[in-house]
């Protein structure tokens, strides 16, 4: 069987009372949201070129894909602007930047799991 996001993130049609946990950690899940995350947190605006440097061994496809799943979900804008070349720029939405509470308790968790495990 494989995995259907889409399903994933919609509570109504999933039984699982955890559904919401799993929508959650879909949207911000998979090794490059977190990394996009943390560069455009600490930027205004990045143009795909910056984000891509900024990010190191991406292929321009793998951002491309990432950065589209994530304006899907509504995590950050994409704005083009018809120019010759084209720019277009990416920046957190409102509910982006609410995500600043998330990761903050993740890491948290996750210094108090790892001083545990010494």
């Amino acid at each position: 069987m494989s995995y259907n996001r889409q399903i994933t993130i919609n509570c109504e049609n999933n039984p699982d009372a955890a559904c919401t946990v799993e929508a959650a950690l879909s949207i911000i899940g998979g090794k490059w949201k977190l990394k996009i995350y943390k560069v455009l947190k600490n930027e205004t605006t990045l143009r795909f070129s910056m984000l891509s440097r900024s990010l190191g061994n991406i292929s321009e496809k793998t951002l491309t894909a990432q950065l589209r799943e994530m304006e899907r979900d509504g995590i950050l804008t994409r704005t083009i602007y018809p120019e010759v070349p084209p720019r277009v720029e990416y920046h957190l939405t409102p509910l982006g930047k609410s995500l600043t509470q998330v990761f903050t308790a993740l890491d948290s968790w996750g210094k108090e799991y790892i001083s545990q495990k010494k």
